[in-house]
Formats: structure tokens, C-alpha cells, sequence
């Protein structure tokens, strides 16, 4: 019996409508929390309050079941994906929103719309490939640091006095120098410069060439292969599976 009720639980939370339902009502959840940013009538309000309270409470079923359809029940927490829905359904059901915390309930609430991020397997594999190729970026930021030092001390050295708001010192120059590399206003700060120093758009173009164009492109391509790992592992995975089950189909019909 309990088997029976187990294999349901597990064809409902793996049924393809309900994974759309499920999609849809975080969407509504973001919509009303984006709703509640306007000027709007009070008793449309309430309707929004209801609203909430109707998501929260589906939320909370969408987790008990998925907890209860889960295999192992001991394992459910070591998901990261669980953990995270987990924390995000059980603060929302905190009753806050008469209190003095009432900013952090709302804020707290903005941050269901992450689950989009769980509930789409494109959107998992995409964050669970950034998550892995943290490491390996952090030592193209430390380059990329270490180049804006440079630059940075290089301009304060030679652009200080044309305009001290902008190269003053090393700080000032930093900040400077990613306006430049966002490309925000930057051949403004290049003219200022070329006035006194004809030869200093050789500056700023090496500046950009190597950290908007090789350490950018070399972060992509840190998360494009971490990427093709994931989906190389979950090919594997796959065929085993396939070739679990064929050994399975065949000791059955030796049998």
C-alpha cells in the first residue's frame, strides 16, 4: 500500500504538468511581489496579500511532497537544490509581516523568484557549471587585479596632475580605470589625457584589450568547458543507467 502511494507520489512530482505548474506559480510569486512595488488601490492589496499567502502555501506543498516521494529520505537535505527550496518555502512561512522585520519578510520573499533557477534543469546546469568554475576564475580575477594595480599606478603617475578627481591616487584610479573597462564615457577620459600625452590612447587601449577582451573571454570559456564536463558526466550517467537497465531485461529473460 505504501508502495503504491510512494510510486504515485513520485509519477505526480515527476509529471511533466505539474513541473509546469510548479514553473508558473513562481512566476506568479514574482509578478506579486513586483506588483506590490506600485502605488495600488487597498483592497487590491489585500488580494495580493491573499495571493501570497495561496503560493506560500503551494510552495510549501510542492517540498512535502517532493520530500515524500524522494528515495532515500536521510539523503533529501545533502541536495543542494532541496536544501536551498527548503530555506527559501520555511523563512516565507516566518509570520513577520506585522512586525518590525516587515522589510526583511518582503525581501525575503524576492528571493523566490531563484527558484525558477531549481525548478528548470537548464538553469541548474548552468549555475552548477559557474559554481564549479569559481576556482578557476578566481586566478583570472587575482591577473586581472594585479593588471588594474598596475595601470592604475602607472595613470596616477602620469594623468594626476591633468585631473586629480580622476587619477589622484591609486584608489581614485581603480575606479577610474573600470569606468573604462565597462565602456562607460571612456574616450571622454582618453581626450583629457591626449591633450598633454599624445601617446597615452596606447594606455588605455592595452588596458582594454586585455582585461574586457582575453580575461572576459577567458572566463567564458572557464564556464563553457565546465559546462561540456557536466553534460560529458551526465551523458555517462545516462548510459549506464540504459545499460543497467538492459542487464536487468536481459538476466530476466535468461531467468
Amino acid at each position: 500500500m505504501l508502495e503504491k502511494i510512494n510510486d504515485k507520489l513520485i509519477s505526480l512530482h515527476n509529471n511533466k504538468l505539474f513541473e509546469s505548474l510548479v514553473i508558473a506559480v513562481i512566476i506568479l510569486s514574482s509578478l506579486l511581489i513586483g506588483a506590490k512595488t506600485y502605488n495600488i488601490n487597498h483592497n487590491y492589496l489585500i488580494v495580493l496579500e491573499y495571493l501570497d499567502t495561496a503560493v506560500t502555501l503551494f510552495f510549501l506543498t510542492e517540498i512535502v511532497l517532493r520530500f515524500l516521494s524522494w528515495q532515500h529520505k536521510l539523503t533529501f537535505f545533502k541536495n543542494g537544490w532541496n536544501l536551498f527550496d527548503f530555506l527559501i518555502v520555511t523563512i516565507s512561512l516566518i509570520p513577520i509581516n506585522e512586525s518590525e522585520f516587515i522589510l526583511l519578510a518582503r525581501l525575503i520573499r524576492i528571493f523566490r523568484v531563484l527558484r525558477l533557477v531549481s525548478a528548470i534543469p537548464e538553469l541548474r546546469k548552468l549555475v552548477t557549471a559557474l559554481i564549479k568554475a569559481l576556482p578557476s576564475m578566481g586566478y583570472v580575477v587575482l591577473m586581472m587585479f594585479i593588471l588594474f594595480y598596475i595601470y592604475a599606478t602607472v595613470g596616477s603617475f602620469l594623468f594626476a596632475d591633468i585631473n586629480s578627481e580622476l587619477w589622484g591616487n591609486i584608489t581614485i584610479s581603480m575606479l577610474t580605470l573600470f569606468r573604462v573597462i565597462t565602456f562607460e564615457d571612456w574616450t571622454d577620459v582618453m581626450y583629457e589625457t591626449m591633450q598633454q600625452h599624445k601617446w597615452s590612447w596606447i594606455y588605455y587601449l592595452s588596458f582594454i584589450f586585455f582585461n574586457a577582451f582575453v580575461f572576459l573571454n577567458m572566463m567564458i570559456g572557464i564556464i563553457i568547458e565546465k559546462m561540456n564536463i557536466s553534460q560529458a558526466k551526465d551523458r555517462d550517467n545516462l548510459l549506464k543507467q540504459i545499460n543497467k537497465k538492459l542487464y536487468d531485461i536481459e538476466q530476466k529473460i535468461k531467468k
